[in-house]
């Protein structure tokens, strides 16, 4: 059995961050990557965005070469996936059924799509979006002629429409909730975001669910209202299942995620970062699991700083960021569809932010086709305003 400092399960954006964090403080404690996919670290945004637009090619979303890792004193193994933890000799066993001791574990297994409980998931032609041979898959269907039925509105699966409207696509997105991302967005941005689709000839129907898949060699249709959808391609969007498998058979506590506290400690010299953790956060005062790309960046370097020794803790908003056609926005903080929503500018200009209120407390702020303002909106966060300053754009927000 060989040993190392650190072993990383999982090779996804946070592990590449905390191994970049450990390097650039100057830390050279061995470490073991260890990923299933066969791929060096990538970050996944671009799958939904620029690659599927044919912006970027695939290559432009890894973190690094692989001659990074080998500089950098990083070994990897990149297709032997971790199979099983034992914390108290503290070793782990690969799926080759290699055995690998370790002095500190960090689980950054990250997350599945979830599937629909209905028949036809498994046909060729029906995809879901996670991986680099996703978007590869999804983006070849696209096309003039071509007939895709997205099931599920959040943020995956109308960046995905949208990519698919750009290239000629003809789109169906079917939403079981009245407006899309209304879990997060509330009534009237969700209707805003519905607006920005359906203008763009995106079929979007909402209140409704797909009962089955339908095909025999291949996708041929979506049954939804008793109804026949004809379908060339298939997209299933309905979020994602953390990995927690691994820490389940260890024995560490697992509900929405593996549980870890704000130093990101799961365990005695075990750690979990990026989707797959539910963390404590201080500035929120609860626990939360964030699936984007810069809560990964960041608790990657959270998790370095703490191997190191430092006292720092998870203490920051959430925040991600969006690209649907001529939009680009950026979200910072949590706020819930009940909140109250101030509007800065015109929504129908296209331009405009967004507050959420809950009690008179700043929840979150979005910033559209705004640029340059979201470090400002962070900073206010958590702070008691009166709507009508963040409305009134006379107000700078600096002074808010």
């Amino acid at each position: 059995m060989t040993h190392v400092d650190l072993l990383i399960a999982g090779a996804g954006l946070a592990a590449a961050s905390l191994i970049d964090e450990l390097r650039d403080r100057g830390d050279d404690r061995s470490v073991l990557l260890v990923g299933d996919e066969g791929e060096r670290p990538y970050e996944r945004p671009p799958l939904s965005k620029e690659v599927l637009l044919g912006q970027e090619p695939v290559e432009s979303a890894y973190v690094h070469d692989l001659a990074h890792y080998e500089t950098h004193g990083v070994q990897t193994t990149l297709s032997d996936a971790v199979a099983g933890i034992a914390p108290d000799s503290r070793r782990i066993q690969l799926a080759s059924g290699t055995e690998v001791g370790y002095t500190d574990l960090v689980l950054a297994t990250g997350a599945t799509p979830r599937r629909l409980p209905i028949d036809g998931m498994d046909l060729p032609g029906v995809h879901t979006l996670r991986r680099i041979g996703d978007a590869e898959a999804i983006k070849a269907t696209f096309g003039e002629g071509r007939r895709l039925v997205v099931i599920g509105a959040g943020w995956i699966g109308l960046e995905v429409a949208a990519a698919a409207r750009q290239a000629g696509t003809q789109v169906t997105v079917l939403e079981a909730a009245d407006v899309p991302l209304q879990a997060t967005m509330g009534a009237e941005l969700g209707s805003y975001f519905a607006r920005l689709h359906t203008s763009r000839g995106v079929d979007l129907r909402t209140g409704t669910a797909a009962t089955a898949i339908e095909g025999a060699d291949r996708v041929t249709g979506v049954q939804v209202d008793g109804k026949t959808l004809p379908a060339d391609t298939v997209l299933v969007a309905v979020g994602a299942a953390p990995n927690t498998g691994l820490a389940e058979s260890a024995e560490l506590d697992v509900e929405n995620g593996i549980l870890v506290d704000e130093r990101l400690r799961a365990a005695d010299h075990i750690y979990a970062i990026g989707d797959v953790a539910h963390a404590v956060n201080t500035a929120l005062g609860q626990r939360v699991r964030v699936e984007h790309w810069d809560n990964a960046i960041r608790q990657g370097k959270l998790a370095a700083k703490v191997l190191i020794g430092t006292d720092e803790v998870y203490d920051w908003q959430p925040y991600f960021f969006t690209d649907q056609y001529d939009l680009g926005m950026e979200y910072v903080g949590r706020g819930l569809p009940e909140d109250r929503v101030v509007i800065r500018g015109e929504l129908e200009s296209g331009e405009f932010l967004a507050f959420w209120l809950r009690s008179g407390v700043l929840t979150a702020a979005m910033n559209v086709n705004i640029w340059d303002v979201s470090d400002q909106l962070r900073a206010h966060i958590g702070r008691e305003i009166a709507p009508e300053r963040l409305a009134d754009e006379a107000v700078p927000l600096a002074d808010l």
